[in-house]
């Protein structure tokens, strides 16, 4: 299906928050209906369009977006609910040390433009002299442990998380990174070559502002972009980091040292803490990108670096620096790399800081007024009856032999939902906030959370912890845990709304608990056992037949036309494509369930069945501006929301028959080109 640019129209990932009192004070929420629909459209022609093309039509990007969809829309009716509960809290006297001292104080020195302007540079002073002064390879290893610990990245990556082969123990992680652009395409392809330009100028800029003289700025940018190319040269690709056996190789410490030997890496451990029996082995993602890191540091001088050291912790720290920090990160990042012509007003700036910080904080505060018992129940409702046709569909399968099966009805069955936000909640103690002072809180926080992070390394893994804060807009699964978890965010309309019919329901918010099932059945999820462990328990004729069907969902997706000239990368997509090819038809099949025996009425004209795929597509409707679209499909790992809206449902023949789409209509496809995997 190629399409014009009504389409650059598109979407990728999901969101909300959740009806309460206070929502009189709230915009009008983003629900379903027949006023986003085009009726003069033909749905057997062109179904995005008669889903939600008056939607596209009255709604367009508003200047400080990239974007703007039904995920969106609803993001900023929850930006909203946060900015009442911030505002509230910030005006109110709390005990020293609570969590509403430390929110309320938070978001005030983030609101504090004054105090941050009279600061400058000075926040930063401290790190841009430890760079100045680094002048041996032992002292890059001290000050770069130093940066890592109070989150600048640079270099690489180091962590600690679940063992992906063992995943009841954290273990050390280390990964590639250092990069300043999207991914490594940014750096060498020739789409991205006015993007590039604009790099050289942005980092000239900032250099500017940092001191430099105009001159020394221009070749410090060059030395900037040229380490940074060189990192790019040996790093994986987004496809090809999407492999999850390619990118665990567990070695002892001392093996990847000798990777590095032009890198003190025993001394950068040690200075982070990472010491004793635990931190002997380490889970290397890209071993190739290390061996480059070697040739790179014996290549170019030390001073090199130190430049490079002093971009990265600019362009970390500017958003909490001074205005013309702060506005040349954004004219760069945001404009140039995204095509958003204005910044988002301060507030909300200040509340993505605030939430980026102590998020589970602000959550505690969000979930007491946001989220209702009810909201819990309903889904808890819904998880049960979708979850019960995918068991049905794996005891069922024909293509998949019974040894295979038996094993992934063991992984379903272990399968845990979490709903809302964690059972407890992070205690922020040791985070100490100033109601003057951003960049302190800033990487007090930081600190915190790397420290936390850290602390982890050898003991057992707490599944219970969560990825997301609760007001986050989005749901996620987590293999090595086994659990799909949707935060309170994600829990109103249009994906989930207590005033509307099942039909509607079930094709949003049961489209996406479809969606976050079937991740663990995925490409890439369908690697992890029961237990959550990376390990190899298909049958090679079983791989086959799945690899088969995901091969021909690669080649539909590989066939829808984002740009002139740009197609969706199927392949970089498929874990989502699966996702969301099961997720819509589990819940359709569950919604069918949930109709027997009820009285079955039209509503607004349309069928249940109807309505269940308006809804799907409805809460996939986004315009996206070229330039992030562009980005979207190069790196993002979800296809743009325009074909996340059809591609599932047209290998759904249940589509075809609501709506009388029939062979020789545009939106027809051939009964053999479609796809079923679960």
């Amino acid at each position: 299906m190629k399409r014009d640019s009504l389409l650059v129209a598109v979407l990728c990932l999901i969101s909300t928050d959740s009806l309460t009192a206070a929502e009189s004070s709230r915009p009008i929420p983003p629900r379903f209906g027949v006023v986003n629909m085009d009726l003069t459209a033909d749905p057997r022609v062109d179904f995005p369009r008669y889903a939600f093309g008056k939607w596209l039509q009255d709604h367009p990007i508003p200047e400080d977006k990239s974007r703007w969809g039904g995920f969106d829309e609803l993001a900023q009716y929850n930006w909203a609910a946060l900015k009442d509960i911030l505002e509230r809290t910030a005006a109110t006297n709390h005990a020293p040390g609570s969590v509403g001292q430390k929110v309320g104080d938070f978001y005030a020195s983030a609101l504090d433009e004054a105090t941050i302007n009279a600061a400058g540079l000075k926040p930063l002073e401290p790190q841009l002299s430890q760079i100045a002064n680094i002048a041996t390879k032992e002292d890059l290893a001290r000050v770069l442990a130093q940066l890592h610990q109070q989150g600048t990245s640079s270099f690489f990556g180091v962590g600690v998380g679940a063992d992906q082969k063992k995943s009841d123990i954290n273990a050390l992680y280390a990964s590639q990174g250092g990069l300043s652009l999207p991914s490594k395409d940014y750096y060498f392809s020739d789409q991205f070559e006015k993007q590039r330009t604009e790099f050289l100028a942005h980092i000239a800029k900032m250099m500017v502002l940092a001191g430099s003289t105009p001159e020394a700025a221009t070749a410090e940018a060059q030395t900037v972009f040229d380490v940074e190319k060189s990192l790019a040269a040996n790093s994986k690709t987004p496809l090809e980091l999407r492999d999850r056996l390619a990118n665990y190789n567990k070695m002892a410490t001392s093996e990847l040292a000798s990777k590095v030997p032009a890198f003190p890496l025993g001394l950068y451990l040690s200075e982070r803490g990472l010491t004793g029996p635990a931190a002997e082995e380490i889970i290397v993602g890209q071993p190739k990108f290390f061996e480059g890191l070697q040739e790179q540091l014996g290549a170019r001088p030390l001073s090199d670096w130190k430049t490079y050291l002093r971009y990265k912790t600019l362009n970390d720290a500017a958003p909490a620096l001074a205005a013309p920090f702060e506005q040349e990160n954004f004219r760069f990042y945001g404009t140039v790399l995204r095509g958003t012509p204005a910044q988002e007003p301060r507030w909300q700036r200040a509340a993505r800081m605030v939430d980026g910080g102590i998020g589970e904080a602000l959550g505690e505060l969000y979930v007491a007024e946001y989220f209702p018992p009810s909201a819990k129940a309903r889904m808890d409702e819904m998880i049960v009856n979708i979850t019960a046709v995918m068991k049905e569909r794996l005891q069922k399968l024909d293509w998949m032999t019974e040894s295979t099966r038996q094993k992934a009805l063991a992984k379903f069955e272990r399968f845990v939902a979490r709903i809302g936000h964690p059972d407890k909640w992070r205690d922020y103690g040791p985070v100490e906030i100033r109601r003057q002072d951003l960049f302190g809180n800033l990487r007090s926080a930081a600190l915190f959370d790397t420290k936390r992070n850290l602390a982890k390394l050898g003991k057992p893994v707490d599944k219970s912890e969560w990825g997301m804060t609760p007001p986050t807009v989005n749901a996620y699964f987590q293999p090595t845990a086994n659990q799909i978890v949707f935060p309170a965010g994600i829990l109103q309309p249009p994906f989930f709304d207590f005033t509307l019919d099942d039909a509607v329901n079930y094709g949003a918010i049961g489209g996406v608990i479809g969606h976050e099932i079937t991740h663990g059945f995925d490409d890439q999820g369908r690697r992890y056992d029961a237990d959550g462990n990376l390990t190899d328990w298909w049958t090679p004729e079983d791989a086959e037949k799945f690899t088969a069907r995901a091969t021909a969902l690669i080649e539909q997706y590989n066939n829808y036309n984002a740009l002139p000239g740009l197609n969706v990368n199927g392949a970089l997509s498929l874990g989502e494509n699966i996702a969301d090819l099961g997720g819509t038809s589990i819940a359709f099949e569950a919604l069918q369930r949930s109709l027997k025996g009820k009285e079955r009425k039209l509503i607004d004209g349309f069928t249940p069945e109807q309505r269940f795929f308006l809804s799907w597509a409805q809460q996939w409707r986004t315009a996206f501006r070229p330039d992030a679209l562009r980005r979207q499909v190069v790196v993002g790992p979800h296809s743009p929301g325009m074909f996340r809206a059809i591609g599932p449902i047209s290998n759904m023949p249940e589509f075809f028959e609501a709506f009388g789409i029939k062979e020789g209509d545009p939106m027809w496809r051939k009964p053999e080109a479609r796809v079923k995997i679960w």
